[in-house]
């Protein structure tokens, strides 16, 4: 082979390997399974596998007959794949429905029985001419029922008009790329002029790739596949419902002075009170126009400003600390911001001697 020809089969073998690491990667090392990981890892082997026979015949015209078979094989079981990754992807499924199973179990018994009562290597023409264009027609009857069933994503993805999730891009372009393998192949298969037995495994690779770079820099790599719901969203509160919530709120803050709690969260307080996190915040901002940091910190100041007066023994760092202020600094910017002035300025000013 000259230079052209091996980075062809690098580049082409790599891919297969890769779709290999990649699918077993979705099988065991994902942190949650999900059913169209499943899929879509089973639909990488078997093209992987298929795409691997393809590169080693390109360049083994000699390659023996068994790994033609197999090869041919796992085309079977490409669409299948596909169509339920999209199917598990739109409308995600907690396990494999059992016609599913039955499936994927009868190609399994039917590719074997085929293999072994009409072996590759004693009926080449057989495989050539007949087994191999069924296997493409159920191949391509798998992609339009695949395509029939995304066909709403794949019209917000031409007209480019629609704002597309992530997961809705990722299921559409695995989908056009299984389509243009096929094709490729196809088109090899029927001698079509243009097409090129290789070009079918360079497209697989360059996808591949793709997939792979994005998978990398993606943080939420097992649900990357999937249409999961939207979170619903937080029910907002009545305005009677939101003066009751309001009163109970108050009446939390001041008996039992959580605002002390220099580690005070949003949610600790809205379970104190039996909200959502959501409709507290909703409740601070709609209800008194307050964020949850400039709520507590009135609180807060509210107390340091009795301490200053009645606790002439502390400091006004000891005070901050007191009333739940994590520093001096924090405790004197926030005092400045509700007050309009210094803690040693309103110590001051309430004739209480200095002992910052």
């Amino acid at each position: 082979m000259n230079i052209g020809k091996e980075l062809l089969f690098f580049f082409s073998a790599l891919g297969a390997f890769n779709g290999i690491l990649l699918g077993l990667f979705l099988l065991f090392f994902t942190q949650k399974k999900y059913l169209a990981n499943n899929f879509l890892a089973g639909m990488l082997l078997a093209s992987s596998v298929r795409i691997a026979k393809s590169v080693c015949l390109y360049f083994d015209g000699g390659l023996p007959k068994i790994y033609l078979q197999i090869g041919l094989s796992a085309c079977f079981f490409i669409g299948p794949f596909l169509y339920y990754f999209v199917r598990s992807a739109v409308t995600p499924l907690e396990k494999t429905p059992k016609s599913w199973t039955w499936t994927l179990i009868a190609l399994a018994v039917l590719t074997l029985a085929v293999g072994i009562a009409l072996p590759y290597s004693e009926y080449p023409v057989l495989w050539n001419k007949v087994i191999a264009r069924l296997i493409y027609v159920q191949w391509f009857g798998f992609l339009v029922a695949s395509g029939v069933m995304i066909r709403g994503l794949l019209c917000k993805l031409f007209r480019r008009s629609y704002a597309m999730k992530p997961a809705e891009t990722w299921i559409s372009m695995i989908f056009l790329g299984n389509v243009l393998i096929f094709l490729l192949y196809f088109s090899s298969l029927i001698n079509a002029p243009f097409a090129s037995y290789i070009s079918g495994s360079i497209a697989f690779s360059l996808i591949l790739y793709l997939m792979i770079t994005l998978v990398i820099y993606k943080k939420k790599t097992d649900e990357l596949f999937l249409l999961l719901p939207d979170k619903p969203a937080a029910k907002k509160l009545s305005d009677s419902d939101a003066e009751l919530w309001l009163g109970k709120l108050e009446k939390v803050m001041a008996e039992k002075a959580i605002y002390k709690n220099p580690d005070l969260k949003l949610h600790d307080l809205s379970r104190e009170i039996q909200v959502s996190g959501h409709q507290l915040s909703a409740l601070l901002n709609d209800g008194l126009g307050k964020n949850f940091t400039t709520y507590i910190n009135e609180w807060r100041i509210a107390e340091a400003c009795k301490m200053i007066a009645t606790e002439q023994h502390l400091t006004l760092e000891a005070i901050g600390y007191e009333v739940g202020f994590n520093s001096k600094s924090t405790f004197f910017a926030a005092f400045k911001k509700v007050k309009g002035t210094t803690p040693s300025s309103y110590q001051i000013t309430t004739n209480q001697p200095i002992t910052d």
